[in-house]
Formats: C-alpha cells, structure tokens, sequence
C-alpha cells in the first residue's frame, strides 16, 4: 500500500471511507492506515475523520501541494513517468535526469522540482526557476530508432504540454515552432532536449520542460512576450494535475510517433495548433536572414517555408536556424 493508493481512493470515493473497508481493501492494519492519514495530512492534505463514518478528503484545499505523491495520484499512464523522483529544490532537472539514465534507470522515468537552481534553456540561457509557482520537469526516454530522428521528441512533447494546457484554456492557445507554448502569443513553456548517442544508436534522451503557471508577475522586459496560465486563466492551477495530463499526453502521442519514428501520424494535430502556419515569418539562418511563408511541418518536424522572394518551398531544421514572426514574438 502506497500513499498515493489511499489518496486516490479517497479521491474517488467523495464522501467518507471507513477504516475498516480500507484495511479489507489494501489487507492491512487500522494503525498503517492512520499512520497513512497522518502522512497525508503531514503532507498539506485536509482530511476529516469521523467516528463511524471514516475518512474524507476536503479537495478544496490541495490544489497548492506539489509532491510525489499527489503527482502519483494523478497519473493514468502506461508507463511515462511511472518511475517519479521529486525534488524540493535541485540544480537541473535535465542534469538529474540525465544521471539517472547513465545509472541504468528505464525509459520513462521523471524528474520533477518545485524550484531548480541552474535551470538552462536553449542555447544556454539561464531559465528562472523560482519555487512554489512553476512546473519544471525533465523525462528520459531511451527510444530505439537512429539519433537523427530523436530531434522531432521535441515537437512530441510541445504537443503533449499544448494538448494539457488546453484542457485549462480552450481558446488562444498554440505552437510556436517548433517547441514554444504560447497563449494570445506570449510564450508560456519552454522545451530542451538534449541526448546521449553514438552513430547508430541512441544511449537516451531527455527531454525538460519549463511551463509559467502560478507566476503574478514578470520582469519588465519580458511582459510583452511572457505569461503564465495563471494570467491568461484568472485562476490557480493544480501543478500536479497538470503534469500528469502532460504525461498523459505524451504517452499517447509517443506512441503514433513510435509506429513510424516520425511525426506523420502527428502532423496534421501539430499544425492546427502552429500559431506560424499561413503566417508570414522570418527566418534567422546564419547564411541570410529571409522572409515567407510558414506552411505546416513535415515528418521530420521541419517547418516549410514558402519563400517570399521565389516562392520556393524550403525545409527549416530547428537546430540550425531561428524563426520569428515578422509583426511580434510569434506572429
């Protein structure tokens, strides 16, 4: 019996759950269900008792823990983060996660931290990562196809963090490409994967995510193109619940992408939700800088541009080049 068990079927049961029918159901006795009880209450959790009556979890106040096991209580998938290590504060989810899979740990295993300490985004930019607002997660994943193909997991797991986000925000959400989160165009999530390989074989990868939920405030510079789920919905958002609906996501979506490698059973999900697509971009690559057309993905997640001064269509790579909208951040 697991906390997180106790915690679930007290989720599920919405009124009171006697002593006595969860010492039958787990075959344990009544003192390691209190001791239970106690944990949970240890851990942030309301739960009243009552004589003859049992245990009943008050759901109104947990929307603030963010704990293993109220991550554990959510989660519905097969096998993605099935193995869950959960830290207060850490210096990198990438780099814990990253050490976990050099130790021998299976695919789908994830790192999660209220607050991380030297958190990276791409290129090496420092990530803020204060705590008691922010998701910030790393999954390791150890897929069985060639290096070159690992690069499009990115845009798997962009699709995954959209898809979840979207249960919360219906409207003005979208992709930047290739792994932006944004709502109304200010970005809101951030995503790096980096990976472990040879010529012909992948150790792992991993793939960290960085997703503004609580956050009241920016820095002044960054009010124009950043914003939480917080600011865009009015209202608190459980962390917990939130990544195991990206997880869930994500394992349904690795598994389309895992048929064939490539993101064809994906494409046409990604480009509904790509804030370029039939919009007019401009493409930083270090060769000349130029302006299009962006017109969806391909299987490789790279975007297609249609050339503004031949109207060629040409393939960008996202490790190669930047793209921006020409009026904004995304558009």
């Amino acid at each position: 019996m697991k906390n997180e068990e106790i915690l679930k079927k007290l989720r599920d049961a919405k009124d009171y759950v006697s002593g006595q029918e969860l010492c039958e159901y787990y075959g344990v006795s009544r003192t390691a269900i209190w001791k239970a009880i106690k944990q949970l209450e240890k851990d942030g959790y309301v739960i009243e008792a009552q004589n003859n009556k049992g245990y009943r979890l008050v759901e109104e106040n947990d929307s603030h823990i963010f704990s293993k096991v109220e991550i554990e209580s959510h989660l519905d998938t097969q096998w993605v983060g099935r193995k869950l290590v959960f830290h207060k504060e850490t210096g990198s989810t990438n780099l814990d996660a990253k050490a976990l899979a050099e130790q021998g740990e299976a695919a789908g295993a994830l790192v999660v931290a209220d607050m991380q300490t030297a958190g990276r985004g791409r290129r090496g930019r420092d990530w803020v990562s204060p705590s008691g607002k922010d998701i910030y997660m790393t999954l390791m994943l150890r897929p069985q196809c060639r290096p070159e193909k690992a690069s499009a997991l990115t845009l798997v797991m962009a699709l995954a963090v959209l898809e979840a986000i979207n249960e919360l925000i219906p409207e003005g959400c979208g992709i930047k490409w290739p792994n932006d989160i944004v709502i109304n165009n200010k970005k809101v999530c951030g995503i790096l994967t980096e990976m472990s390989a040879e010529l012909d074989g992948i150790h792992y990868v991993v793939i960290g995510v960085g997703i503004n939920v609580n956050q009241t405030t920016f820095a002044e510079e960054l009010r124009d193109r950043a914003t939480s789920l917080y600011l865009e919905s009015g209202m608190e958002i459980n962390r917990s619940r939130l990544v195991a609906r990206v997880m869930h996501h994500f394992d349904k979506d690795y598994a389309l992408f895992e048929k064939t490698w490539d993101l064809s059973g994906l494409i046409d999900h990604y480009n509904r939700f790509l804030v370029n697509r039939d919009r007019e971009v401009r493409v930083l690559d270090p060769q000349g800088e130029y302006d299009g057309i962006a017109r969806g993905i391909n299987e490789k997640g790279e975007l297609l541009v249609e050339r503004g001064s031949d109207g060629q269509t040409v393939q960008v790579y996202a490790g190669e080049v930047s793209v921006r909208g020409v009026y904004g951040y995304a558009v």
